[in-house]
């Protein structure tokens, strides 16, 4: 098993010295660029990729030939050559290389597939799943922050709903997909929405107090802990945050010493302080992905941004005997015709005494995925790790065909 960790690369030596005081990493095992880790001879058994989306590709090919075991954040790389690079990189090398899905860790994700393969639904006939991104939150990720721009970074499918795809892919693995369609646009974060009489940056802004999107509110005021109340999902996401033990976030993003002064600096002069309406962003803020089986099976995808919820799925799982539910809160149904019962069904989640605070985030979902991961690096069993490369690929590989279909406005279909 792993003991502990023993290098880190990162350009911001905030982030390195907070780790190294962590982990109590010693001086010559720090690196201000991935590359030079590389360069040397290997001196742990894996890494874990956690760069920008548009920079998965080259440190993962490079540390697959160096012979690290890989952890590597979603989506794997921005383009399809870069992820077919990466999983011929890791299967030459022999490599166990483990995509961050943490969705299939999810324990109520799990449980879902276990009813489906159980047959407790009968067959599946479609799946619906909706992925509440969050009003603020999109606004702070994708309207204003690093995931805005495609240039910058992807479109906003592959960035945040890969592993959706994943997972609607995985419940309908019994079936070959046959055709994807897509629709969406960046339908409200655009400058002829912008308010009359509102300004370029929120500091400067007349009507700041009447807009949600606000960053004063989203950053100042949640510092003080004046604005919004504890009852509300916005606060409560970041308590809960803090609770996990990721604190001043989203505020760490904007500067790397929050403070009063440091942030009010950060909005008058960086890109977190604009306004919503007056942004460079080019994202899709709403997206539908219908999915075709064989056999005339049929699964949904609705990723959209105006939700109170924050990264919380919703999902309707139709079968010819059955159906699942999934809520925001985590709690699965099942609904059996038959008997037309409705049952609560029990989720096996790890004992909380047993897990660390700071890898309890996406409901315990981080912890799960990275103890697979550990556990299959120390057994040398790459079968351990969920999804095998060539799986984690061709959900990738669907993901770009969703946009491209979505693009074009046509049907993409797939040999049978």
């Amino acid at each position: 098993m792993f003991k502990k960790v023993v290098g880190v690369a990162d350009p911001n030596i905030v982030a390195r010295s907070h780790l190294q005081k962590i982990h109590n990493i010693p001086d010559d095992r720090l690196y201000d660029d991935w590359t030079k880790i590389t360069a040397q001879d290997k001196f742990a058994d894996a890494v874990i990729i956690s760069t920008p989306d548009h920079l998965h590709r080259d440190p993962a090919v490079a540390c697959a030939v160096a012979g690290y075991h890989i952890l590597l954040e979603k989506p794997m790389a921005t383009t399809e050559q870069g992820c077919r690079d990466i999983v011929e990189a890791c299967t030459l090398n022999s490599i166990i290389l483990s995509v961050c899905h943490v969705l299939r860790h999810y324990p109520p994700m799990s449980k879902i597939k276990e009813l489906i393969d159980s047959g407790a639904v009968g067959d599946v006939v479609n799946i619906q799943h909706i992925e509440q991104v969050g009003f603020w939150h999109f606004a702070h990720s994708f309207v204003r922050g690093n995931w805005c721009c495609e240039d910058k970074s992807t479109f906003s499918l592959l960035a945040k709903c890969c592993h959706d795809v994943d997972l609607l892919s995985w419940w309908m693995s019994k079936y070959k997909c046959t055709g994807v369609s897509s629709f969406g646009s960046l339908s409200h974060f655009r400058k002829e929405n912008k308010p009359p009489g509102s300004a370029t940056r929120c500091l400067d802004c007349k009507i700041e107090k009447d807009c949600c999107y606000s960053a004063k509110k989203l950053y100042l005021n949640m510092y003080e802990k004046s604005h919004w109340s504890s009852t509300l999902s916005f606060y409560s996401y970041i308590e809960y945050c803090k609770s996990m033990g990721i604190s001043d976030w989203p505020v760490s993003v904007i500067c790397h010493e929050p403070s009063i002064d440091s942030i009010t600096k950060a909005l008058q002069n960086g890109p977190y302080g604009r306004c919503v309406y007056d942004s460079d962003n080019d994202v899709c803020d709403n997206q539908v992905v219908s999915l075709r089986f064989f056999g005339g099976h049929t699964a949904t995808l609705t990723m959209v941004a105006f939700t109170e919820s924050v990264c919380k799925r919703i999902v309707r799982v139709f079968g010819t005997k059955g159906e699942i539910n999934l809520n925001a809160k985590g709690e699965v149904q099942l609904y059996d015709f038959l008997s037309q019962q409705t049952i609560d069904v029990g989720i096996d989640f790890p004992s909380s005494a047993s897990v660390r605070r700071s890898v309890m985030g996406h409901d315990i979902a981080d912890f799960c995925l990275i103890d697979n991961f550990v556990h299959a690096v120390a057994m040398k069993d790459p079968s351990i790790v969920p999804a095998s490369p060539k799986e984690i690929l061709s959900t990738h590989l669907l993901v770009f065909e969703a946009e491209k279909a979505r693009r074009e406005n046509r049907v993409i279909c797939f040999d049978e």
